[in-house]
This record gives structure tokens, sequence and C-alpha cells, in this order.
């Protein structure tokens, strides 16, 4: 194995176990800036030892075990062997001397999940929106400081200060890496809702990079949940959230072509959609609906996008999908939550339900938008709708401004096939 190649799947491998190893960490040292050192600390060792040794057959804990070295030789440095011999006296005998075995011991202690952990205490209060979906995806979601500015429209200082901020201010407070009992939980539930759906849309269509989809984050995504629905199980929010996930990845396996180009919802062999986590999906969605109903709630907005993408998941074609229902979803989504970006999803229903012009007039109001202004989507969107409007050079002018927007190079590759297609013009009878 070349070096190049070697460093290629240190990557891939980095980006699959980072997030469980930082929360491994962060277990252990209660910080959450100190676990991501130790973890990039491993990292750097990997790419040091790997290409001349050879990838080890379970690299993921060669990681782990590496950083929890590093863990103990920095508490051993620092003088924190008291501090952590006390957090650890429930399980080792006090009259006993610490030793590195013991504090190994404690890494392994898996009791909960270390991830949804990281989850609560990254949505702290104690920091502001802006700084915890910052923190999660770059601790979870692996995202570099550039991605993170580029999907949130900011400068990459900005990012960069936040995320430095939001660990320190996390170390500062004292904040306990736990996921909180009941009242605390609850009032923190929708910024973690918020975050893991971010994770999984961020897994799910990849912002930036080679790959159309990340499946390892909707995967991660999904599984945190799942266990949150465990432990909010009177919450419909939560289940709406879940059913939606569950509907959104049983696409999953359809959405790729075998060259790993991307293949859009109508075009997608539908025997390829996972049915188990379709029935999941609908049961979870069924939960949320009658929990809701139960409590005497509106429907919140994942329950309402899980209700979309089930109108989807029961539709045999694409020509039997009911788009009349999925426009009005939509617009009851509008009501609930205002938005530009559910704006424009609500134009791609009206346009598939009434017509392309309707579906164009509602786009074109949307150009003034300044929250629009550089988002890929609105002129893909608008350049599919003239195409079918057989106005092939707008459409072409469009599909190639989308495709420059883009930082996904397969999103970019499909963008600039569909304005070639325009340039073509309509195709032969």
């Amino acid at each position: 194995m070349t070096a190049a190649d070697a460093h290629r799947s240190i990557d891939a491998i980095w980006r699959i176990e980072q997030a469980k190893i930082i929360a491994g960490l962060a277990r252990m040292v209660r910080d959450v800036g100190l676990a991501e050192e130790l973890a990039q600390d491993a990292l750097v060792a990997a790419l040091e030892r790997w290409p001349a040794t050879g990838i080890p057959d379970n690299p993921g804990a060669w990681l782990m075990a590496t950083a929890k070295h590093r863990a103990i030789d920095r508490l051993r440095r620092a003088k924190l062997i008291e501090r952590k011999h006390a957090e650890l006296g429930r399980e080792i005998d006090t009259r006993q001397e610490t030793t590195a075995e013991d504090l190994a011991a404690a890494l392994d202690d898996d009791i909960g999940d270390d991830l949804l952990r990281l989850v609560f205490t990254a949505c702290h209060p104690v920091l502001s929106t802006e700084a915890r979906v910052a923190l999660i995806l770059r601790l979870l979601c692996g995202l570099t400081t550039e991605e993170i500015a580029r999907a949130f429209l900011v400068s990459e200082p900005t990012v960069a200060q936040r995320i430095v901020r939001a660990k320190r201010t996390l170390a500062d407070a004292r904040v306990p890496f736990e996921v909180p009992r009941e009242a605390e939980r609850a009032a923190r539930l929708s910024s973690v809702l918020g975050v893991l759906y971010l994770v999984f849309n961020e897994g799910y269509t990849a912002t930036a990079g080679d790959d159309w989809m990340r499946p390892q984050l909707c995967e991660e995504a999904l599984r945190l949940g799942r266990i949150l629905a465990e432990l909010a199980v009177h919450e419909p929010e939560v289940h709406g959230l879940v059913a939606l996930m569950e509907i959104q990845a049983s696409r999953a396996r359809a959405r790729v072509g075998r060259s790993g180009e991307p293949i859009l919802l109508l075009e997608q062999d539908r025997a390829r959609w996972d049915q188990l986590l379709i029935r999941r999906g609908l049961a979870a969605l069924e939960r949320a609906q009658q929990l809701g109903g139960e409590l005497g709630r509106a429907r919140g907005p994942y329950t309402l996008q899980a209700a979309i993408a089930a109108c989807h998941a029961r539709a045999r074609t694409g020509a039997e999908t009911d788009w009349a229902r999925i426009a009005a979803l939509y617009e009851t989504l509008v009501e609930l939550t205002p938005s530009p970006v559910v704006e424009l999803n609500r134009a791609v229903a009206v346009a598939m339900a009434f017509g392309p012009a309707a579906g164009l007039a509602l786009v074109d109001a949307l150009i003034p938008e300044p929250l629009l202004e550089g988002y890929h989507l609105l002129p893909a969107v608008r350049g599919d709708l003239l195409a079918k409007l057989d106005r092939f050079d707008e459409a072409r002018a469009e599909c190639e401004r989308a495709a420059s927007l883009t930082r996904n190079a397969r999103e970019r590759e499909l963008l600039l096939q569909r304005a070639a297609a325009c340039a073509r013009g309509p195709a032969p009878p």
C-alpha cells in the first residue's frame, strides 16, 4: 500500500470512528476540548505509523487505545490523578493507589451511551444555538471549519471562534458529561432534536466532498434518535423525528448508483427501498400522531415532515404520489415554521401537483430572499421547472449557476449533466 493509499484509508476510518473516540474520552476527562485534542493525537500517531506497519485489523480499537494512553499521560502530567481518583471512588477501592490500569478500565466502563451524552453536553443552555450546532458538526460529523462556515454562510474565523469558545465555556462551567434528568432533559430536547437532524442531513446529502452520502452519519443519528425515543417516550416530536429519519434512511441504497452518482427521488428503483425501515418509520409516525392527539398538541415540524416522507413511502411509483397532500402538508409546515427553504420545497410539491408554471411562480417569488442567496438548490429547482416549460436556454443557465454554488462533487456533476441536456433542447418524439 502506498503512502497516499494509506492516508486515504486513514481519512475514511477517522470519519467513521472519531465521534465515538471523542465521546469515550470526554467521559473520562470531562472536557470536550481536551478529548478532541487527545483524539487528534491518536490520528497523528496513525498517520505516522500505519503507512509503514499497515492498517490494524481493528483500527477503531487501535485509535481508542492510543488515545487512552495519551489521556493517562496527560492526566499524570497535569496532576489530575487525585481528582480522577475521587470520581472513580465508587468503583475503585479508595485504599488502593490509582494506577494507569484503573484509568484505562474507567474508559471501558461503558454505562449508557457516550455519543448521546456528547450531544446533550454540547446542547447545554450555557452555549448559544450557533455554538451548539458548530460544536456538534465539528465533533460528531467531523466537518471542517470551512464546511461549517459554508453551510451557515458565516466566515471561517467566526466558526473557529465559536468552537473554541464553546469548548472553553463547557470546561469553565464544569458542565457534567451526562444525559440530564427528566426536567432538564425536556428543556434541552428541542436543541438536541435539531442537532440530530442536522447530523442526519449531513449524512443524507453531504455538504461537501466527493461523496453524495455519508451513510455512517445517518446511521449514528438514527441510532441516537432511537435511544432518545426510549428516554422520552411521551414526547411526540421525538417519535416524529425518528419516523422521518427511518423513512428517509430507507431510500439510501436507491439514492446512489454503481459509480457513486446521485439518483433523485423520482428516478429511484423503489424495489430497493428498505421496507423494514419504512415499517418502522410509519409505526413511529403513528406513535407521534397518537401522542400529539392525546396531549392536545398540533403536529410539530418533524411529525409534519415525517408525514410528507410517508406519502412517498406509501406510493408504489412516483406517478402514484399524492403530491396535492404533500403540498398541503408543506403549507402547514410553512405556517408553523416559516422558512424560505420550506417554501422552496413547497414550490416543488405545487409544481408536481398543479404544473411547473404554478411551481415556478412560487420559486420566482423567492429570488429576492436574502437567506437563499448562494443557496444552490434555488437555481437547481428553477432550472428543472424552466426545462419542463421548454425554456431550455434559461434552464441551462440556472443549472450551471447551481453547479457553481454546490460544494459536493457528485451534485455538481449531476447539475452539469442537466445543463448539457438543456443545451441539447427537447428530446426527440
